[in-house]
C-alpha cells in the first residue's frame, strides 16, 4: 500500500511520530506521500523526509484554505522547493468554498498558478475540492493546452463528478470517507475502473471507521483497502496491487 496523502509532519504527531511510522510499516504501507500546506510547514515536512528518506516523499504547494492576500509571496516560497529536485508533486492546491469564501478570487488565481507550475515541472497535481467542483471544473476547462496528471484528493463527489475527473485524465483519491455509513462513495467505488483509484488517509484527518472522529494515521490505510475490496467483491491483494501501481505510476516514476 501507498498512502498518497498524509500530513504526519503536523504537530498532531510530535509525541509519537516514530511509532506512527513503525505502525505504518507493520501494516504494509511501503511509502507515505506528503503534500505541503503553506510556508510554515515546509521545514517540518522536509525534516520528516530527511529522517525517513526513501519512505516519506515531499510535495510543494499552497493549500486553498491558507490562501490570503499574501498568497503570491507564499507561492514564491513553495515554488523554490522545486530547486531541490526531489519534489514528487504540486499540492495540496485547489479550491475550498466550505470554510471561507473571503479569498475566492485569490484561491482561483493560486490554483491556476499551481496548475501551470505542475505542467511546466512535469509533476502531478494534488487537488483539494470542497464544495467547489463546478469552480474547479471551470478552471480546468479554461486551462488551455494539456492538463497535468493528478488526483482529486479525498474525493467525495457524485458519479457525474467522478466521471468528469476521470475524463480530465486524473485519479480519484479514496480515503476514510468510503468507510462511513453515509459517506456516499459506495456506488462510485463499485463502478469506476480500478485504474482510476489511489488510496490515501489525509492523516490526521478523516479517520476511517471504527476510528472515526479520532486522529487518523497511515496504518489505517488497511481499513480503507479492506472496505474497497468489500464494495467491489474483489480480493484485498488485487486492490492493493493495482492501487499501489497506480500511485507509483503517478507520483514515483520520475
Amino acid at each position: 500500500m501507498i498512502d498518497t496523502h498524509s500530513h504526519i509532519y503536523l504537530p498532531h504527531f510530535d509525541n509519537d511520530r516514530a511509532d506512527v511510522i513503525d505502525r505504518a510499516k507493520e501494516s504494509g504501507v511501503e511509502a507515505i506521500l506528503l503534500p505541503n500546506i503553506d510556508k510554515s510547514t515546509i521545514e517540518p515536512l522536509r525534516q520528516l523526509c530527511y529522517d525517513y528518506q526513501g519512505y516519506c516523499f515531499p510535495m510543494t504547494g499552497l493549500h486553498p484554505t491558507n490562501v490570503d492576500k499574501d498568497y503570491k509571496n507564499q507561492l514564491t516560497i513553495v515554488e523554490k522547493q522545486l530547486l531541490k529536485n526531489d519534489i514528487i508533486g504540486i499540492g495540496e492546491t485547489g479550491i475550498d468554498l466550505y470554510w471561507d469564501k473571503t479569498y475566492i478570487k485569490e484561491q482561483i488565481s493560486a490554483f491556476e498558478y499551481q496548475l501551470k507550475l505542475a505542467k511546466e515541472a512535469n509533476l502531478p497535481i494534488v487537488i483539494h475540492a470542497r464544495e467547489s467542483f463546478d469552480t474547479i471544473f471551470k478552471v480546468l476547462d479554461n486551462f488551455g493546452g494539456e492538463l497535468p496528471k493528478g488526483v482529486f484528493h479525498c474525493f467525495t463527489g457524485n458519479t457525474e463528478e467522478a466521471k468528469r475527473v476521470i475524463d480530465y485524465g486524473m485519479l480519484l483519491g479514496i480515503g476514510g470517507v468510503v468507510t462511513f455509513k453515509n459517506g456516499g462513495l459506495g456506488e462510485i467505488v463499485k463502478t469506476v475502473l480500478l485504474k482510476n483509484i489511489i488510496l490515501e488517509t489525509d492523516s490526521p484527518y478523516l479517520a476511517p471507521s471504527p476510528h472515526r472522529g479520532k486522529r487518523n494515521e497511515p496504518s489505517y490505510l488497511s481499513l480503507i483497502l479492506k472496505k474497497i475490496a468489500e464494495l467491489r467483491s474483489d480480493s484485498i491483494e488485487n486492490i492493493d496491487m493495482q492501487t499501489t501501481n497506480n500511485a507509483k505510476s503517478l507520483f514515483l516514476k520520475q
